[in-house]
C-alpha cells in the first residue's frame, strides 16, 4: 500500500520555512491566474504541452501533480506563477517553495521520459504588465532524482505514520458499535439511509424531526461507511454554533466508547475568534507567533495529532493550548491540521464559499470526502449571502477623498461611469418614472453595464498596484478604508464573471446627508449582484464529494432544496417518521388574529390576553416568537403592563454570547415565566430545552419575507424560471412557515416531552399552510378568544 502525496502538498511539508507572513499583497484572481497560464502557454510554440500529468514512486510514497508546461523543443520545463507589483518584494520563502516544486517536478519528468537532463524555468507573469521574468537552471536527472529522494526522505516518517493511523482507524471504525444500548425511533431509518447512500455515492435529503438524536445518527453511520468507500475525510458542516458543539459532543462520545479509537476530529473556527493577538498584524515583524512560524509548525502539528491517548476533539481550547506550547498561531496551525484530521467540522463557508477551504483542497488533493450539511434548511440563505455582492457609492466617495494622485484618475473615471449609470434610474432627479409609480428607489437592470464593469476593473488594478506600492514603503500604513474597498470592489467583479439568470443586478437609490464626508446633502447608490438561486455554484461542491447528507427538521417541499441547492437528479429523499404522538403537543390556531402589519397594534391585546390565559392554566417556562425586535417590544411592554405579575424576559439586538447563555439559563426546570424572541434567530432553532425547561410557545407570525421592491423581484424570477404557480411559494410561503416548524420544535425534544404550541394568526387555518406543517400534529382551531379590551379583528385578505 502506497501513501499518496500530492507535489504541493510534499513541498509545502518539507520545504516550507521561515514567518508566517499574511500582510496584504494584491494577488492575482483565479480568473486572471487562469487566464495569465494560458497566455504564457499560447506563446510557446504548437509542441508546448501544457498541464503535463506526472507520478513517482520512492519506496511507500506515491507522488503525483501536474506541471504547467513542458517544451520539448528546448527541453524546458515550466511553473508559471502569476503575481502582481514587485517581483522582488516576494518573501524569500515562497521562491524556494516555487523552486522545490518545479524540482520535483523535473525528477517525475527526467523519469517519464528517460532525460539525462532538463531545464527547469520558473515563469514569474506579471499580470498587469503581462512581462515573463525567466529563472532558469539545468540539471542533470541524478541531481533532481536525489533531490526527488530527500524531499521523500523527510516526509516518508510522516506519511508512514499516516498510513498506521489510517488502517488503525480504519479497523476501529469497522469494529465500532453504536455508543448507545438502542437507536430511538426514527434514529436507525435515518442511520440507514445515511449508510447506504455513502455506500452508493449519492446525496441524500432527510427530514426528520427535531428530538431523534439527528446528529449522532449521521455521523455514526458515515464514520462506519470510512473504510468501505475509503474515504479520507469526513466534513460535519453547521450553520451555527450549538450545531457545531453537538457534533464534537457526538464525536467525543464515539472517540471515547471504543478503547482503540483515535479519531482525529478538528473544529474550524473563525478567525477573529481564534486570534491571540488581535492588535497585531499576522506577519513575523508584528506578531510574535508567526515569527518563525513555519519553524516550529512541525513540532506543534506532531503534538496535536501523535499524543497517545487523545483527550478529547482539536477544539478551539484544545488548539490555543497546543498552539501556544510551541509558540503558533492557533488559527494557522488549525488550517494545516485540515490535512491530517479525519473529520473537521465547521461552519457551511468553509465548504461551499467562493473561497472556501475544505472545497479547494478536496480538489487540489483529490481527497474522497463526505459532507454532512446540519440544519440544511439555512443553506439556501447562506449560499445566496456567499454569492451576492455589493458595492456603495458613499464608499467609493470617501476613498476619493483620500486618495493619491495615481489613484485619483481611475476613481473618477469609475465615480463617472457609476452617475451617468444612475442618471437614467429611477427615482433620480429628472428621470422619468414609471405611470401610477412614486419615488421608485429601486431598480433592476438586465444586464451588467460594460463601461461602469470596465472602470471597475481599472479601478481594481489601480488600488492593487497603488497598495503593493504602500506595503512596500510603508507597510504599517494600509489605507485600511481603501482596502475594504477594493475586497468590496474584487468580489462585485468575480461575482459579475459568472452573473446569469441565477442572480440580479440591481441599483438602490438614497437620499440623505452623507455624514462619513460632510453635511452636504447628496444622493447615492448601491450597487448589488444578488444571489437569488444558488444551484449553480452549489452543484459542483456537491459533485466534489464522494457523497453529501443533508439534513433538517424542515426540509419540504422537497423540490424546493432541490431547485434552490442544485442537488443532483438522482438525490435520495427521506421523510423519517415522528417518534412523537400528537397526544404530546396540543396545536392550537388562533384564527381570530391577524400579525399582518396594519393589524399589528390591534393584535396586542388579544395576543397578550391569550399568552395570560395559558400561563395561568399551566405556570412554567414559555417562549413567543415574533416577527421583529419592534413587534416583540410592544407585546412585552403591552404584556408587562397587563401582567405585571408574570416574569419576562426578552431577546435584544446584537446579543453577545453570554447575553445569549444568561437568556437561556432563565429557562430552568422549576422555572417560570416567558421569554420574548424574534422568529428565525438565535432561539427560534439550535437549543434544547426539554422537560420542564420549555413547556409551551406562542408564534405570533406567519414568518413571511417583508413584502418590499426586493422580494417582489425575486419572486418574478422564481416565477420565470420555476412557473408562476410555484413563484409565491418559493419566494414567500416556504420560507415563512420553515422557521415558524423549527421555532415550534423547540417544545417537545424527547418522547416523554408534553407542551402547546399557539399559532396566533388566521392564515395557519389555510391548506397550503397547514401541508406545510408536521404530518404528526394534530391542528385544532380555537373557536373563542380572551378579548378583554379590543373587539375581533375583521380582515379579508388571505395572505
Amino acid at each position: 500500500m502506497s501513501y499518496v502525496v500530492a507535489v504541493r502538498a510534499l513541498c509545502e511539508f518539507t520545504a516550507k520555512h521561515g514567518d508566517l507572513d499574511m500582510r496584504f499583497t494584491p494577488s492575482p484572481t483565479a480568473q486572471q491566474g487562469i487566464a495569465g497560464h494560458t497566455l504564457v502557454a499560447s506563446r510557446r510554440g504548437e509542441s508546448y504541452q501544457a498541464e503535463v500529468s506526472l507520478e513517482g514512486n520512492y519506496q511507500d510514497l506515491r507522488v503525483r501533480g501536474r506541471a504547467d508546461g513542458y517544451n520539448p523543443g528546448n527541453n524546458q520545463l515550466e511553473e508559471v506563477k502569476t503575481f502582481r507589483g514587485d517581483l522582488a518584494d516576494m518573501p524569500d520563502n515562497h521562491r524556494q517553495l516555487h523552486w522545490a516544486q518545479v524540482k520535483i517536478y523535473g525528477w517525475l519528468l527526467c523519469q517519464k521520459l528517460d532525460l539525462a537532463e532538463v531545464r527547469l524555468a520558473l515563469v514569474y507573469f506579471d499580470i498587469a504588465s503581462q512581462q515573463e521574468t525567466l529563472l532558469v537552471e539545468l540539471h542533470s536527472a541524478q541531481s533532481l532524482k536525489d533531490y526527488f529522494e530527500g524531499q521523500c526522505e523527510k516526509f516518508l516518517g510522516w506519511a508512514r505514520q499516516e498510513m498506521a493511523h489510517r488502517a488503525a482507524r480504519d479497523a476501529a471504525v469497522t469494529a465500532l458499535a453504536f455508543p448507545y444500548a438502542a437507536f430511538r425511533p426514527g434514529q436507525r431509518d435515518l442511520a440507514e439511509a445515511v449508510f447506504r447512500s455513502a455506500n452508493a455515492g449519492r446525496c441524500l435529503m432527510v427530514q426528520a424531526p427535531t428530538g431523534i438524536g439527528k446528529t449522532i445518527g449521521t455521523v455514526f453511520p458515515l464514520l462506519k461507511a470510512m473504510p468501505r468507500q475509503k474515504l479520507d475525510r469526513l466534513f460535519f458542516l453547521a450553520a451555527k454554533t450549538p450545531g457545531r458543539q453537538l457534533a464534537l459532543d457526538a464525536l467525543a462520545l464515539i472517540n471515547n466508547s471504543a478503547p482503540a479509537m483515535r479519531l482525529r476530529v478538528l473544529e474550524l473556527v473563525a478567525r477573529d475568534k481564534a486570534c491571540e493577538h488581535l492588535d497585531k498584524a499576522c506577519h513575523g515583524e508584528s506578531c510574535p507567533l508567526a515569527k518563525g512560524f513555519y519553524d516550529r509548525l512541525p513540532a506543534a502539528r506532531s503534538a496535536a495529532l501523535t499524543a497517545p491517548t487523545p483527550s478529547g476533539p482539536l477544539n478551539k481550547e484544545a488548539l490555543r493550548t497546543v498552539a501556544l506550547a510551541h509558540g503558533v498561531c492557533p488559527y494557522y496551525l488549525s488550517q494545516d491540521l485540515v490535512r491530517w484530521t479525519d473529520v473537521i467540522v465547521g461552519d457551511y463557508n468553509y465548504y461551499f464559499d467562493t473561497s472556501a477551504l475544505l472545497y479547494a483542497l478536496t480538489v487540489g488533493n483529490q481527497w474522497r470526502v463526505s459532507v454532512l450539511v446540519d440544519e440544511a434548511h439555512n443553506l439556501v440563505e447562506r449560499a445566496r449571502k456567499m454569492y451576492t455582492a455589493e458595492l456603495d457609492q458613499t464608499d467609493l466617495a470617501a476613498v476619493r477623498l483620500s486618495a493619491n494622485p495615481t489613484l485619483r484618475k481611475p476613481l473618477d473615471r469609475l465615480h463617472r461611469a457609476w452617475r451617468d449609470l444612475q442618471k437614467d434610474s429611477p427615482g433620480s432627479p429628472g428621470s422619468p418614472r414609471s405611470p401610477g409609480s412614486a419615488d421608485q428607489a429601486y431598480q433592476v437592470r438586465p444586464d451588467l453595464p460594460d463601461k461602469l464593469m470596465l472602470a471597475l476593473q481599472n479601478a481594481i488594478s489601480a488600488i492593487a498596484e497603488n497598495m503593493d506600492m504602500g506595503m512596500e514603503s510603508k507597510p504599517a500604513l494600509v489605507d485600511v478604508l481603501l482596502q475594504r474597498f477594493y475586497f468590496d470592489a474584487l468580489h462585485f467583479s468575480r461575482m459579475a464573471e459568472s452573473f446569469g439568470e441565477h442572480s440580479l443586478f440591481d441599483i438602490t437609490l438614497a437620499h440623505g446627508l452623507n455624514t462619513r464626508l460632510s453635511s452636504a446633502a447628496l444622493q447615492h447608490s448601491r450597487l448589488c449582484i444578488r444571489n437569488v438561486m444558488p444551484a449553480p455554484f452549489l452543484a459542483p461542491r456537491f459533485a466534489a464529494a464522494q457523497s453529501v447528507a443533508l439534513f433538517s427538521a424542515t426540509l419540504s417541499p422537497q423540490n424546493y432544496y432541490t431547485d434552490m441547492l442544485g442537488l443532483p437528479a438522482d438525490t435520495v429523499w427521506l421523510d423519517v417518521q415522528s417518534p412523537f404522538v400528537s397526544e404530546q403537543l396540543s396545536v392550537q390556531v388562533a384564527r381570530h388574529i391577524s400579525t399582518r402589519y396594519p393589524h399589528r397594534e390591534r393584535s396586542l391585546a388579544p395576543i397578550s390576553a391569550l399568552m395570560a390565559r395559558q400561563y395561568a392554566a399551566k405556570p412554567g417556562n414559555y417562549l413567543v416568537f415574533l416577527s421583529s425586535y419592534d413587534y416583540l417590544e410592544q407585546l412585552a411592554l403591552r404584556f408587562d403592563h397587563d401582567h405585571p405579575h408574570i416574569p419576562i424576559w426578552t431577546q435584544t439586538r446584537r446579543m453577545d454570547e453570554a447575553a445569549r447563555a444568561e437568556f437561556l439559563a432563565r429557562f430552568t426546570q422549576e422555572g417560570q415565566g416567558i421569554g420574548f424572541a424574534v422568529l428565525g434567530g438565535a432561539f427560534a432553532e439550535g437549543i434544547d430545552l426539554p422537560g420542564d425547561r420549555l413547556i409551551g410557545a406562542f408564534i405570533a407570525t406567519l414568518g413571511l419575507p417583508q413584502i418590499n421592491p426586493v422580494n417582489e423581484q425575486i419572486k418574478q424570477r422564481m416565477g420565470e424560471r420555476f412557473g408562476q404557480h410555484l413563484a409565491y411559494d418559493y419566494t414567500y410561503l416556504i420560507p415563512g412557515v420553515q422557521k415558524v416548524v423549527q421555532a415550534a420544535g423547540r417544545v417537545i425534544r424527547t418522547t416523554s416531552d408534553q407542551g402547546v404550541i399557539y399559532l396566533m394568526d388566521d392564515r395557519f387555518t389555510k391548506a397550503q399552510v397547514q401541508q406545510l406543517l408536521p404530518r404528526w400534529w394534530q391542528v385544532e382551531v380555537l373557536r373563542t378568544l380572551p378579548l378583554p379590551q379590543d373587539a375581533p379583528i375583521e380582515f379579508k385578505q388571505p395572505f
